[in-house]
């Protein structure tokens, strides 16, 4: 009789903190047993020569999400799930955004509508507040936040989401007092908007012009000033999608303060630069996202600010438009900068990129990148150890890694509806090539093996830097205390 549902033996298993070869057992949708020669499993699979790693968590993505100019993603939640997983994620964190005069209650409702029935990963939601109204900030948000909707982001830009200084000090009051994590989008708008006007009355409306009118400038004063309200209210406050060593700075000298500030980038802030902007017609708009990809001089701030612990996250900030009249060009080819929807696709190759250039390419431990890839937004936001670890009594989310697999990235590999992906072409080493979610075979074989609406919903827990006197951490399964523990540090 078998002691496990599934068992993986032999493999190379990395945590955070720990790196050692023995046999996983899992039990239903956990982890039961780590060590060497487990008994037998009904399912067994071989590991040898491979790395097992949690299942990767992207904590910024934006699933059929409307923007603010009214531009639907091209991603639902059954496309993005499939794409997230054959990139090595087992746990999505998106966006239930509130638009202006919209019921943030009932904005989380319509989320769940569309992801229920089609995720095939987990997923929790963050908010996005954009109307911080009496109702919202004195009844809906504080109800959300203790329902498990415990991070919540605000824009200092784009004209129909931005909040001014003393609505920001509004909803970072509301955080502190309920536990919350507040994430900022850090630009600032006046700047971008000046910028604007004169790039397009001078007729400059092609992508490239885009980079101008994000300069880094607006980056680092925005940063500098949300840390400072932050600061003032004594509240924890993630950073999110850096692109500039201005901003990066400002985060790394609040911490070096002992100020609870986190700090997030992106693949594109590491692989693509203003350059990829400057393209044929408006084959730039492609590369548009906000803020703008910088330099290599950038790119390098980014690396050090991934190595030294400024950056404890790695999202994706996947926002994927297709390049028509449905997304990227409103306006066909009269589309200015301006007009063009801000975001790039990336879900299903943040973590190949990451794995390639960082591990491979010598700037990141493995260890390292475990952290960034899962174990640091698990922490961050609620899940761990359910999530982002390896422990007796965790959830048996896994990735299978063969550090060995190259593939040159084509759109027609992919698995999202964008259309296109700004990392074509790139020679990539280390590819997840079996992913398991909650003990299912959720990829293998490069096929799909989980049916739609599979995935599980997952309440978030008050993130242990923000959480209010009188609110304990979470545990693992009492009875599984006693197992082996590879992923708590």
């Amino acid at each position: 009789m078998a002691d496990f549902d599934l068992v993986l033996r032999g493999g190379t298993l990395v945590t955070a903190s720990d790196t050692m070869t023995c046999d996983i057992g899992v039990v239903g949708e956990r982890i039961a047993a780590l060590g060497r020669g487990l008994g037998a499993g009904k399912r067994e699979i071989d590991t040898a020569g491979a790395y097992v790693l949690p299942g990767g968590v992207d904590s910024h993505c934006h699933i059929e999400q409307r923007s603010s100019g009214g531009v639907m993603t091209a991603d639902d939640f059954y496309s993005a799930t499939v794409s997230a997983a054959f990139g090595g994620t087992t746990t999505v964190i998106p966006f239930a955004a509130q638009h202006r005069g919209q019921s943030l209650r009932q904005v989380v409702q319509d989320y769940h509508a569309c992801a229920g029935p089609k995720a095939v990963i987990d997923y929790a939601f963050h908010l996005i507040v954009s109307d911080p109204s009496e109702s919202v900030l004195g009844q809906e948000l504080p109800a959300l936040i203790r329902d498990g909707y415990s991070s919540f982001k605000v824009y200092m830009t784009y004209e129909r989401l931005k909040l001014d200084d003393r609505q920001l000090l509004d909803v970072l009051s509301v955080a502190r007092r309920e536990g919350a994590l507040v994430m900022v989008h850090a630009e600032n708008h006046d700047v971008i908007a000046w910028m604007t006007e004169r790039l397009l009355q001078g007729g400059h409306g092609l992508p490239q012009h885009h980079a101008l009118s994000h300069p880094r400038a607006a980056e680092g004063e925005a940063t500098h000033r949300a840390i400072r309200l932050a600061e003032f209210l004594d509240v924890p406050m993630l950073v999110v999608h850096v692109s500039a060593a201005e901003a990066m700075d400002a985060i790394r000298k609040a911490q070096t303060r002992g100020l609870k500030i986190y700090g997030e980038t992106c693949p594109q802030y590491l692989f693509l630069t203003a350059a990829d902007l400057d393209r044929d017609g408006l084959e730039g708009a492609k590369f548009c996202c906000s803020p703008p990809p910088r330099d290599t001089a950038d790119q390098e701030a980014m690396w050090r600010g991934l190595n030294n612990g400024t950056f404890q996250v790695f999202s994706s900030d996947h926002a994927p438009y297709r390049f028509d009249e449905s997304g990227k060009l409103p306006r066909g080819e009269k589309t200015t900068f301006k007009e063009m929807a801000n975001g790039v696709p990336g879900l299903e190759l943040r973590l190949p990129l990451l794995f390639s250039e960082g591990v491979r390419g010598g700037r990141l431990s493995l260890n390292e990148f475990v952290a960034l890839a899962s174990t640091n937004a698990a922490k961050l936001y609620g899940l761990y150890p359910r999530k982002g670890s390896l422990a007796v009594g965790a959830d048996a989310d896994l990735a299978i890694w063969d550090p060995e697999k190259t593939v040159e990235v084509s759109y027609d590999l992919l698995h999202d509806r964008a259309g296109y992906t700004p990392y074509e072409g790139r020679r990539i080493t280390g590819w997840p090539v079996t992913v398991i979610n909650r003990g299912r075979v959720v990829v293998e074989d490069g096929a799909l093996k989980a049916e739609r609406g599979s995935g599980a919903f997952l309440p978030c827990d008050p993130p242990e830097s923000a959480r209010p006197l009188g609110r304990p951490a979470p545990e693992l399964d009492p009875a599984a205390n006693g197992g082996t523990d590879l992923g708590w540090s």
